[in-house]
């Protein structure tokens, strides 16, 4: 595959959280990641909102997402995403059209209908119990609130109205998919942690998506789990602190960022390493050529229109140099 064949290349970025660094440090190599990203020419620049977690400093997303949009220049900036059944949507237009106000066409807000965290935090956050089952409608009311106001409109979304917020659909199953398709919104799957249903979501996406005044045709972004560094050795020990963490929180247990380990199989059970094997099946971890070849089968299996990369590795120097043979791949 030629570097004019590859789709636009992405970065989401879960604010980690390593082991000995301070979060106000973290949130910087985050803002100096992005930095970095843009200036390899990476699309866009989302972060994610989750809760109660240790090892994510972008629990506040839409602040997390200023602080990144002000040191930067022309790379999109957005969420991946805000769960917006965790909030009010007039809420979420006045963030967003706050954070558009000030950084015009740059903003991209990526929703999603997960909690984002435990059952004990979505308590603490307000969230009451059905509200994942109005999510549809208040991805429309959200839209709403962006469109211009008419003379009687008593509730005003300020900032908000009239702004340029494009709006997503996250989805980790086949019902984002449908959600998108029906609404004529894009897509992003989140295959770097849920990839059992991402072709079927695909294929819905495509099969059912209906033209709206937003877009006319599909657009499919598909996020993947990388580990690059100059040998398979050496990527394949760093992964292991993405590997550690989410064996942490499927214990029940989230923490820090750890540093990686030389062999994950020294703290894993045989079924916890079929685990992850499956959960990051689709994950590119290796050498500049392992990582081209596992990014050129991907494409290749979903006709993504985009792809969006999430790199957690405990060192941030080792991080932005995973960004780098991203950018060398795709030239």
């Amino acid at each position: 595959m030629t570097s004019a064949a590859y789709p636009p290349f992405s970065v989401l970025d879960l604010a980690p959280v390593p082991h000995g660094t301070p979060v106000g440090q973290a949130l910087n190599n985050s803002l100096d990641l992005a930095r970095h990203a843009e200036s390899l020419g990476f699309h866009r620049y989302w972060l994610a909102e989750h809760h109660n977690m240790p090892g994510i400093a972008s629990a506040a997303t839409a602040v997390v997402i200023g602080h990144v949009a002000g040191g930067t220049k022309t790379i999109r900036v957005g969420s991946g995403g805000v769960m917006l059944p965790n909030h009010a949507p007039l809420m979420v237009a006045e963030q967003f059209g706050t954070l558009a106000a000030l950084y015009p066409g740059r903003i991209d807000l990526g929703l999603g209908r997960a909690p984002g965290t435990d059952q004990a935090t979505m308590r603490a956050l307000r969230r009451y119990a059905g509200a994942v089952d109005s999510f549809a409608q208040d991805v429309v009311e959200l839209q709403q609130w962006f469109k211009p106001a008419t003379p009687d409109q008593s509730v005003r979304a300020v900032p908000g109205e009239g702004q340029d917020v494009p709006i997503w659909i996250l989805g980790s199953s086949t019902w984002g998919a449908q959600l998108a398709a029906a609404l004529g919104l894009p897509y992003a799957f989140a295959a770097h942690f849920a990839p059992d249903s991402l072709l079927d979501a695909l294929l819905l996406y495509r099969r059912h998506f209906k033209p709206s005044e937003v877009m006319e045709k599909p657009y499919a972004m598909v996020c993947i789990g990388v580990c690059a560094a100059d040998t398979d050795k050496e990527a394949t020990r760093l992964a292991t602190s993405t590997q550690q963490q989410f064996l942490a929180l499927r214990r029940g247990r989230p923490g820090l960022l750890p540093p990686p380990v030389d062999d994950i199989r020294e703290h894993a059970s045989p079924a916890e390493l079929a685990g992850l094997d499956h959960t990051f099946q689709y994950s590119a971890i290796g050498s500049p050529e392992t990582v081209k070849r596992k990014v050129d089968q991907i494409l290749a299996l979903t006709q993504a229109d985009e792809l969006m990369f999430a790199s957690q590795i405990h060192d941030h120097a080792a991080r932005k140099h995973s960004y780098e043979v991203l950018a060398s791949i795709r030239g």
